[in-house]
């Protein structure tokens, strides 16, 4: 049997039911709204993010958490995937010969990898930059899933730095300034 909905001032929508042995069931939102599956393939499903300015450096060649760049997500389905996306900033090296990298760990699983050579120059320049990781993970799993940024100094014994600023007016000296990094994993939904 169809149900048949006129509309308030011409047209109709009908409700056909599925060619199906049982019963099915239409679960309808508590609230006013648009029903829409929300687990619809490709759908975000949630957003989570975590921002983090702590200026840090190291020496060391053993990978360090960076402040507050770590985020815990739950996934509503083992199939669903987590797109995370990390942008570290303010990256910096005090050597030519070294370098920044950077990892995205689940868990205790190095998942992403990232590089950035900025650092000081021949000619006395220092240059901040960045990195970028972006990964389509699949956790498999419904538990609660923590992510975490970490970043270690390319060549042990010089000294790398995140979260810095370049100097305004783009001089040759670092201050004491900040930039943000940022982490966000969304759960898509398979």
């Amino acid at each position: 049997m169809s149900i048949i909905l006129q509309g308030s001032t011409s047209g109709s929508v009908t409700l056909q039911e599925p060619a199906v042995a049982g019963s099915t069931v239409l679960d309808l939102p508590a609230t006013s709204g648009t029903l829409d599956r929300t687990n619809r393939a490709g759908n975000v499903l949630q957003v989570v993010q975590a921002v983090g300015s702590t200026q840090q450096a190291t020496t060391g060649n053993t990978y360090i958490d960076m402040t507050n760049m770590s985020v815990t997500i739950t996934p509503s389905s083992a199939s669903n995937k987590i797109l995370a996306i990390v942008n570290v900033n303010g990256v910096y090296a005090g050597q030519s010969v070294t370098g920044v990298q950077t990892r995205l760990v689940r868990g205790s699983t190095s998942i992403a990898f990232g590089d950035c050579y900025a650092g000081y120059q021949a000619t006395g320049d220092q240059d901040i930059g960045s990195v970028v990781m972006q990964i389509l993970d699949s956790p498999a799993t419904t538990s609660a899933t923590t992510y975490k940024v970490q970043f270690r100094s390319r060549s042990g014994g010089n000294e790398v730095r995140v979260n810095l600023n370049d100097s305004p007016g783009g001089n040759t000296q670092l201050n004491n300034d900040s930039t943000n990094s940022v982490i966000t994993l969304m759960e898509i939904a398979a």
